[in-house]
């Protein structure tokens, strides 16, 4: 039997991962949006193409995450590909060499990068405030 995938649960998920509520995210869609329709939205198993693009640019995530994202699917992918460091079907142990400062640093830059995104994203939703204001 095949799976459907929820797209609003899907739209939810990243929503919360990018640490965005609802009424952020109504916000963005335009004055028609609310957080209860928000709320709906995430309810339903099928969006439109059109308000799934809405929300794509909005969220800056690919449409087809919001079509394709199955999370029973990806466990199963991922408990079935690892085993205590081992590639299963292949045959092939292996080990992973991460070197703590190398990741430490990796880790500053991605922050950096981060927080350069949200003071953008800051300074953008400054401006339509004060646009909204100026009205």
């Amino acid at each position: 039997m095949e799976q459907k995938i929820h797209q609003g649960r899907n739209i939810k998920r990243f929503r919360e991962m990018l640490n965005i509520k609802q009424e952020a995210l109504a916000y963005n869609l335009g004055e028609d949006w609310n957080q209860k329709k928000i709320s709906m939205l995430e309810q339903k198993d099928v969006i439109e193409d059109k308000l799934l693009k809405q929300i794509s640019a909005v969220l800056k995530i690919p449409v087809e995450a919001f079509q394709n994202f199955d999370e029973e699917q990806a466990v199963n992918i991922i408990s079935n590909t690892f085993d205590n460091g081992a590639f299963l079907n292949t045959g092939h142990s292996a080990s992973f060499n991460v070197n703590p400062i190398d990741k430490l640093i990796q880790l500053h830059e991605e922050k950096i990068v981060l927080y350069e995104r949200m003071l953008k994203e800051k300074d953008e939703m400054m401006a339509r405030l004060e646009k909204l204001i100026s009205k």
